[in-house]
């Protein structure tokens, strides 16, 4: 029968369920995940809406403390509104700042004084601001620190506002920071229980998930017979990899499928297929891997190419080989797969010329015209996926990678895989990131 269709009520209920997981998710994968203040785009209704309403309190504020005797109706909205943010700011230990700050801003004597037209509103900014000025984060000092060269009161009470605001996301984004280990130890319980309730609200939401996992497992019981088409990490070519399945298993193992299927996402092409739900929150993270395998791959082959060509004398040159990584990074940054073919076109005359300074202040001869002309071929060859040593480079990459898939597989590390040497730093901690997020999934 079809799916029952769903009430606005429950398709909302959904959607925040979502968005807690994904807060949830975010907060744990991400160390340096922080909640930005709320912005809308300058040219939008939402934001000139905004600018509209704001522009007439704050006019109007100016307009009443003008005025002759001065009208402090919004000023003391205004006043209430900064004692429970600098309220909000404070720590459960802040006991007798707190009783400061609730004597200081009584809002009912600043009425009082408001009536009898005796409220002193320098007095209260200038307190406001020194709580402002303890409470506050380190990044925020030069500002407070320019909110006490103020004179005019409307634009005071209006910067004092704006500034608080800064400093409430600070806290809050402290808070989350704080809570970080505390949610480790719990999130995954909690996006357990939370994805099997969306997914009982949803049964047929993870067609894409069993259409990834039917292609890993076919390729995994293709595979499992044949021998490894490529030498371990080690160089070894009897080492293999995580989870794989023996000839005489006719099942493969829900571990094998799975690692399979993670590695499959390092070779995901645009528009393959939709991403699996159960990783569409670590599709953004997982794709900036998978463009930072593609192009590790990319300067590895091209520093093997040009090894090979100049040999280990030029090649053990100081600071040669880390130039020529340089100089091919930054022209690949950025870069989509469809664009490789162009960057090597640029990065083929970058090494030539690398080439023919160094050899130069060396004090040997230049290359030929026919040598030139040789690496500069095998470079810009690179671009094409079936270039066989790009097609090397990227197997022994992702036989590294496999390592960081499978919980013991980075224990079975025998040695980095050859020819690998120069990107070993970025490779390592493109590892890391990457059996991070599988590591989560897979709880």
């Amino acid at each position: 029968s079809p799916p029952q269709a769903l009430s606005m009520n429950e398709l909302q209920e959904i959607t925040d369920d979502i968005s807690k997981l994904t807060i949830v998710h975010e907060i744990v994968l991400n160390s340096d995940f922080k909640l930005p203040a709320a912005s809308f785009s300058p040219k939008s209704l939402q934001n000139r809406v905004k600018e509209t309403l704001h522009k007439a309190f704050w006019d109007s504020l100016e307009e009443q403390l003008s005025a002759s005797p001065p009208d402090c109706t919004q000023a003391i909205q205004l006043l209430q509104e900064m004692k429970e943010a600098l309220l909000s700011l404070l720590l459960p230990w802040h006991n007798q700042l707190q009783s400061q700050i609730e004597g200081a801003l009584d809002m009912e004597l600043i009425r009082q004084e408001a009536e009898r037209g005796a409220l002193d509103i320098h007095g209260l900014t200038t307190y406001v601001l020194g709580t402002m000025a303890r409470l506050c984060a380190p990044i925020r000092d030069e500002e407070v620190r320019g909110l006490q060269r103020l004179t005019d009161p409307a634009q005071l009470l209006r910067e004092i506002f704006r500034v608080l605001g800064l400093m409430k996301m600070d806290m809050l984004n402290f808070t989350i920071q704080s809570l970080r280990t505390h949610l480790q130890d719990h999130t995954i319980q909690y996006e357990r229980k939370k994805f099997q309730e969306l997914l009982d609200k949803l049964p047929s939401s993870l067609d894409c998930t069993r259409e990834w996992l039917r292609k890993a497992a076919a390729e995994v019981s293709t595979s499992s017979s044949q021998p490894p088409p490529h030498p371990a990490v080690g160089g070894s070519p009897a080492a293999h990899s995580p989870g794989a399945v023996s000839s005489s298993t006719t099942v493969p193992s829900l571990m094998s499928v799975l690692n399979r299927g993670y590695m499959n996402l390092l070779c995901w092409e645009p528009g393959q297929k939709e991403y699996p739900e159960t990783l569409f929150m670590d599709q953004a993270r997982l794709q900036d891997v998978q463009a930072q395998v593609n192009q590790l791959t990319i300067i590895a082959a091209v520093l093997l190419v040009t090894s090979g060509m100049c040999g280990s004398t030029l090649c053990g040159s100081p600071g040669f080989v880390a130039r020529l990584k340089r100089v091919t990074k930054v022209l690949l940054e950025g870069l989509s797969c469809t664009r490789y073919e162009e960057a090597l076109e640029d990065i083929s005359d970058q090494v030539l010329q690398e080439i023919s300074r160094t050899l130069s202040q060396l004090g040997y001869a230049a290359f030929t015209t026919d040598k030139y002309a040789s690496l500069k071929g095998q470079i810009k060859s690179i671009a094409d996926k079936g270039n066989a040593v790009r097609h090397v480079i990227d197997q022994r990459i992702r036989s590294f990678l496999s390592l960081f898939v499978s919980p013991d597989g980075q224990n079975s590390q025998k040695g980095f895989p050859k020819g690998l040497d120069p990107i070993q730093e970025e490779l390592l901690e493109v590892g890391r990131r990457f059996g991070s997020v599988i590591h989560h999934n897979r709880q």
